[in-house]
């Protein structure tokens, strides 16, 4: 009888280590570890059209690009190639590396600026938004392919409307996705890995959705992507006319990141009965120097500096205002020893 109550045991001790293993390798890529204090992180860029001067808030000067390149160049910084994306964010990053995205596949800039990548190979991801291919002003299928034939170029998912997505029932956010992805197999023979929300927007029902049919998933908040980023809400600094001046490149360029183990709410479509929300981020056990993060929103709709509490492994952001439609954004920085950190995120209001 004692026998068999140890094998009982025993078998049950197994039974239960077998599907903890399960249960955590099934979730490895989801679950942050521990702060990792030499990551330098990886920074990525946007960009939208070159050297279409009617529209300063999505626009770069042409000049301008190419100074950035050569900043980045000056600096011996390595530009990341999109095929080692994977290997690249699942371990700790010694060195600054930056990746290079643009968003909607605009004509712009495969006429401005892909003759420049093209000559110096430097690596990309072009974001297509499949309904816009082929109209005025975007680039057509063929190019796209063309282009997709280096094996410095990878071509993201952008939706197909690239709508205000977050504002449509889920059952058309979910048509809108597959048939951007049945666009992509019929025409360059596979669905990308990587995806990037049009304006950054997403809910969180939309973001679970995205994990079901892609690797990674990019937003327009910016901040720094290190180990422990959430793969589907990977940040990117915006660059255009007013925020992509010399000084501020040779500034954000430099830019280590904050790392977090969670941001709370996890949900980022906010309504008017919780806006604005409850926001806390959450540290690692341990994690030095939180007390010298400064944050500022544009709650209220002017940018200010934002009330913090101090905790424990966490600190809780206190507006004093409503964010105004469409987007609430926050933005943290610190400086320590190494330099100036980053992170940010960003709320879209209903």
């Amino acid at each position: 009888m004692i026998t068999k109550t140890i094998f009982s045991l025993a078998a049950s001790i197994i039974k239960l280590f077998i599907f903890n293993l399960f249960f955590l390798n099934a979730n490895a890529d989801t679950v942050n570890n521990k702060y990792e204090p030499n990551d330098k992180g990886i920074l990525a860029l946007m960009y939208h059209r070159f050297e279409e001067n009617k529209y300063p808030s999505t626009n770069i000067k042409i000049e301008v690009f190419k100074k950035h390149i050569e900043i980045i160049k000056e600096n011996n910084l390595v530009v990341l190639n999109p095929k080692n994306f994977d290997e690249e964010f699942n371990q700790v990053s010694k060195e600054k590396k930056i990746l290079f995205t643009i968003d909607d596949a605009f004509s712009s800039f495969y006429l401005k600026a892909w003759p420049i990548l093209r000559e110096n190979k430097i690596p990309f991801i072009l974001f297509v938004s499949t309904e816009a291919v082929g109209k005025k002003g975007y680039m057509s299928w063929n190019e796209i392919i063309e282009i997709s034939k280096e094996d410095f170029v990878f071509i993201g998912n952008h939706s197909h409307s690239h709508d205000y997505l977050v504002k449509f029932k889920f059952e058309e956010f979910k048509k809108d996705i597959i048939k951007s992805i049945k666009k992509f197999e019929e025409n360059l023979g596979y669905n990308s890995k990587f995806f990037s929300y049009p304006f950054g927007e997403y809910s969180l029902e939309q973001k679970k959705y995205i994990t079901k049919n892609f690797d990674y998933a990019f937003g327009q908040h910016s901040g720094v992507i290190d180990l422990n980023k959430d793969k589907f809400e990977l940040p990117r600094f915006p660059i255009n006319e007013k925020y992509g001046d010399l000084e501020r490149f040779k500034f954000l360029i430099n830019l280590l990141p904050i790392q977090y183990k969670n941001i709370i709410p996890e949900e980022k479509f906010i309504l008017d009965s919780n806006n604005p929300p409850a926001l806390i981020i959450e540290f690692f056990n341990g994690q030095p120097n939180i007390d010298k993060i400064n944050c500022f929103s544009n709650e209220g709709g002017e940018w200010k500096n934002s009330k913090l509490n101090y905790k424990k492994d966490k600190i809780e952001v206190i507006f004093t205002e409503k964010f105004l439609p469409r987007r609430g954004r926050i933005n943290c920085s610190m400086q320590d020893e190494d330099g100036w950190r980053w992170l940010g995120t960003q709320f879209t209001l209903n």
